[in-house]
């Protein structure tokens, strides 16, 4: 049976997080600094921003950043890290929302999402938040591949609750995400499937397989 990726999913996630309370360290995903440093900073939608690590991040690099994500859970521990680690904390809007149905009234210059998994397909999230990029704007996706490994169902917590090891319907690839961005609107500029590690709660170091796609909107 295919999960359901709703508000309870979620809270229940975050809730059960053992060792990932709001003292706890966190860092933004490696890709958003690679793939963004080229860019002047203007305004940014962190889709799904968890913890509030990335929206954090582009805040302290002088980024207008509006972080939305379906968690009270998600957004206490991200409040209690931005007023200890945000440096500048008026250039951050947080906004509970469920994204598969909110619409942010505007276009922004960045549109960026790690890992996040909404109640609706994979590949339609994508192509909703597209809509939301300004001509002349960046589309950044970070998600989990979906390789002949990916099981069908269940999905282990290893990184500020996402799964090393998530459910098919969560996973996708970067040729599944790129067909989806009309030629004649955008133009990729990365297009890659990335495999990192890292260390777990567990102190056992975890594979991650990673779709790293990048795209414009043209003007």
């Amino acid at each position: 049976m295919k999960q359901a990726f709703d508000k309870d999913y979620w809270e229940s996630r975050w809730q059960q997080a053992d060792g990932d309370g709001p003292g706890r360290e966190i860092v933004p995903n490696p890709y958003l600094a690679r793939e963004i440093c080229s860019l002047a900073p203007g305004t940014a939608l962190d889709a799904g921003c968890g913890e509030g690590a990335e929206a954090i991040w582009l805040s302290t690099e002088g980024w207008q950043v509006t972080a939305a994500d379906i968690s009270t859970e998600a957004f206490a521990r991200a409040s209690e890290r931005a007023t200890k680690g945000c440096a500048a904390p008026e250039r951050v809007q947080w906004v509970e929302a469920d994204l598969s149905v909110w619409e942010p009234g505007k276009q922004f210059d960045l549109v960026t999402t790690h890992y996040a998994h909404p109640a609706m397909p994979q590949l339609a999230f994508y192509e909703r938040i597209s809509g939301w990029v300004a001509p002349g704007g960046t589309l950044l996706i970070v998600g989990h591949l979906h390789t002949s490994e990916t099981p069908g169902h269940g999905h282990s917590q290893e990184q500020r609750g996402h799964g090393h090891n998530p459910p098919e319907e969560a996973s996708v690839t970067a040729a599944s995400i790129t067909v989806g961005l009309d030629a004649t609107e955008w133009d990729i500029v990365t297009a890659d499937e990335p495999i990192r590690t890292l260390t777990n709660r567990a102190g056992r170091t975890v594979q991650l397989d990673d779709v790293v796609v990048r795209a414009t909107r043209r003007s």
